[in-house]
C-alpha cells in the first residue's frame, strides 16, 4: 500500500468539555451518594435512640411489677434501674450526642420514663411515635 502523503487531522482523545462533563456527572454521583449515608446515619440514630427509650421502659415496667409499685410512686434510676445485675446493666446514651432526661417516679401507661433531647433536632425529634403499649 502507499502513502499518498495525507494524515487524519482527528486525534484520538477527549477534548476538554467531554472531560469537564465526566467530572461534573462523577461529582453530582458523589454527592447523591454523601447524601443518602447522611440520611441512613440520621434515621439509624433515631432507631438506637428510640431503641433506647423502648428498652428503659420495658425495665422500668419490670421493676414496677417485680416490686409491685403503683404509678406515681417514686423510682430512682440511677439506684434501682441502672448497674451491674439490674435491669440495666449501663445507663443509655443517645447516638447523636443528646442526652436523656430521667423521670423521678413510676409513670402512666403510655408514658416514657426517660425523653430524649437532640441539640440538633429539638425534643421531639427521637420521640417514639406510638407508646400505647408502654
Amino acid at each position: 500500500m502507499m502513502n499518498t502523503g495525507t494524515r487524519n487531522t482527528h486525534s484520538r482523545g477527549l477534548t476538554l468539555i467531554e472531560i469537564t462533563l465526566v467530572i461534573a456527572v462523577l461529582l453530582g454521583l458523589i454527592t447523591v451518594l454523601f447524601l443518602g449515608v447522611s440520611a441512613y446515619k440520621e434515621g439509624a440514630n433515631r432507631a438506637e435512640c428510640i431503641l433506647n427509650v423502648s428498652t428503659t421502659q420495658k425495665a422500668v415496667r419490670s421493676h414496677q411489677n417485680l416490686f409491685k409499685l403503683a404509678v406515681g410512686d417514686p423510682l430512682n434510676h440511677e439506684t434501682e434501674l441502672v448497674g451491674e445485675g439490674k435491669f440495666l446493666e449501663t445507663a443509655p446514651e443517645c447516638p447523636t450526642y443528646g442526652g436523656y432526661d430521667w423521670d423521678t417516679i413510676v409513670p402512666a401507661i403510655g408514658t416514657p420514663y426517660i425523653d430524649c433531647w437532640d441539640p440538633n433536632n429539638g425534643p421531639e425529634y427521637h420521640h417514639p411515635q406510638n407508646t400505647s403499649g408502654w
